[in-house]
């Protein structure tokens, strides 16, 4: 049973797009009553204002400087793990999403109906609601590359991940890589005999 549950954001000079994102998060959390529900921002290498505007909302931050989103969501997760060391990491739920990222209202209490069902982890998908950094044949390339089974997926994104703390340390953690280490701790999920 869980009994403590952990969000995970790491963050590189995301001071617009970072507000939008701790209000969607703090509305899943809200949606949470049975447990705790801790808020971590890691922002990593910020030269602008990400720190302070995510305390401003009650976050805790820990600020590194690594430039490396592994060694970003890696600082989060110990973070959670420190404030709930009480617990048994078996029943501590950690999820991670990105600081440009908005999460569905709903997004923690699935995940958590996955863990009450035995799941140690869960690997999400993500949909992008603005293209406007990126050229006009780009989405209709995504949509055609990213079509889903019902029920089951071949994606890993940091934005939507979860997955208990015991299955988390049992694994190895994140790596402090600049890009995969979703990838990386699933497959490192995978081979220590964890529930996907």
């Amino acid at each position: 049973m869980i009994k403590a549950a952990g969000v995970v954001i790491p963050a590189h000079n995301e001071e617009d797009l970072l507000p939008s994102c701790l209000a969607a998060v703090r509305r899943a959390a809200r949606m949470i009553t049975a447990l705790p529900v801790h808020i971590v921002v890691a922002a990593d290498a910020c030269t602008d204002r990400t720190a302070g505007l995510a305390r401003s909302t009650g976050a805790r931050v820990v600020e590194i400087g690594a430039r490396s989103v592994g060694a970003a969501r890696e600082a989060g997760v110990r973070e959670v793990l420190g404030l709930t060391r009480s617990a048994d990491p078996e029943e501590v739920w950690l999820a991670t999403t990105d600081a440009d990222t908005l999460v569905p209202a709903d997004w923690l209490v699935r995940q958590l109906r996955y863990a009450a069902a035995g799941w140690d982890a869960v690997v999400g998908t993500v949909t992008v609601t603005n293209w406007a950094e990126h050229p006009p044949e780009i989405p209709p390339l995504f949509y055609g590359h990213y079509a889903t089974a019902r029920g089951t997926h071949p994606h890993v994104h940091g934005a939507n991940l979860g997955f208990r703390a015991g299955a988390y340390l049992a694994a190895g953690g994140f790596r402090p890589s600049p890009t995969a280490e979703d990838h990386a701790l699933v497959d490192a999920l995978t081979a220590a005999g964890r529930r996907v």
